[in-house]
């Protein structure tokens, strides 16, 4: 009998696909595939750079550092101690224990889990941290998920305060090296934080009813299209550009939405249907060279706690309810109940 893949409803807010259009914000959005795709690839088009860096161990000094928010000729060197982090990491051996540390949890449940807070945000950067050698890695995702609360620009001033002592707390537990290696280090845990524990939470929203013969790396690359944790990205125009027939000028922001072009008709043919194994792969994890360099690693620990919910939970009925963000979707709490 052929399994009924769900069809899923875009987010609330989602635009439609269309040539790029002037945004609300004074400047544009972009939401065709192909034109996403164009601006993650275009020089003219790059990432806000952060202000200057703060005193070592706080948040200006991280976001400083790392290559997320650098400039162009700055990015390369920076992305490099990233890179460097992740080819020793085996993402088999992530998702494997990732899956063990999801199993250990779910022994010590009751009768119902929230993925969110026990699984989700907690194991990834737990089983990512340890590999990474920090110390404690088991109680170092509060501080992740406090420094990933503030990330970006425009975090309140409490958020940013705790933020400070977060980023103190993992510089602690880090091992020595020097501070841009150790900074790309940390980065990867916040960038691996709230975007991992959105796709762990859209799986266990969509599919804990799968099938057992997809394997869920497949599952997971079909949720990243339809319900991505990351629903855009934000460019500023260094030098003026043309981008889907529109000239956009020079000092123009630009939102490039994810969300809207992982759905576009001139691309996926029944847009809104669950369909694993396309040929075309979502944009949410970029692309060039601002392209996230762990999404494999992301996917098998992601993969890892998803492993163990397809075989054991089902779901729980009941609202979910999303955390307030412009470009992230993660929910702030999802009950699942055990088989």
């Amino acid at each position: 009998m052929t399994h009924a893949w769900p069809v899923v409803d875009p987010a609330p807010d989602t635009p439609p696909c269309g040539p790029p259009a002037p945004d609300s914000g004074a400047g544009w959005s972009v939401t065709r595939y192909a034109d996403v795709l164009a601006a993650l690839t275009d020089p003219a088009l790059t990432v806000p750079v952060a202000g200057p860096a703060g005193p070592p161990g706080t948040l200006a000094w991280l976001r400083g550092t790392v290559s997320r928010f650098s400039a162009p000729e700055r990015h390369a060197a920076r992305r490099a101690h990233g890179v460097a982090a992740l080819a020793v990491l085996d993402p088999v051996g992530l998702r494997a224990e990732a899956a063990s540390a999801t199993a250990a949890i779910l022994d010590r449940a009751g009768d119902r889990v929230d993925v969110i807070g026990a699984l989700a945000r907690r194991v990834p950067v737990q089983v990512l941290a340890g590999r990474l050698g920090l110390d404690r890695p088991a109680s170092a995702w509060p501080a992740v998920a406090d420094v990933a609360a503030a990330y970006h620009p425009g975090a309140a001033a409490d958020l940013v305060r705790r933020a400070d002592a977060a980023v103190a707390d993992l510089l602690a537990r880090s091992p020595g090296a020097g501070p841009e290696r150790t900074a790309n280090r940390l980065g990867l845990l916040v960038q691996a934080c709230d975007a991992t524990a959105g796709l762990v939470g859209a799986a266990a929203r969509h599919l804990l009813d799968a099938p057992a013969g997809h394997d869920s790396t497949d599952l997971l690359a079909e949720v990243l299209r339809l319900d991505p944790p990351v629903r855009g990205t934000r460019r500023v125009a260094v030098a003026p550009t043309n981008l889907g027939g529109r000239e956009i000028g020079a000092g123009a922001a630009v939102l490039l939405r994810f969300d809207a072009a992982n759905r576009d008709p001139a691309v996926f043919a029944d847009p809104d249907r669950f369909a694993p194994g396309r040929p075309d792969g979502a944009l949410t994890f970029g692309a060039g060279p601002r392209g996230c360099p762990g999404e494999r690693h992301a996917l098998a620990l992601a993969a890892g706690v998803f492993d163990v919910l397809r075989g054991r939970c089902r779901p729980a009925p009941g609202p979910v309810r999303y955390a307030p963000h412009p470009t992230l979707r993660v929910p702030t709490r999802l009950e699942v109940r055990f088989r």
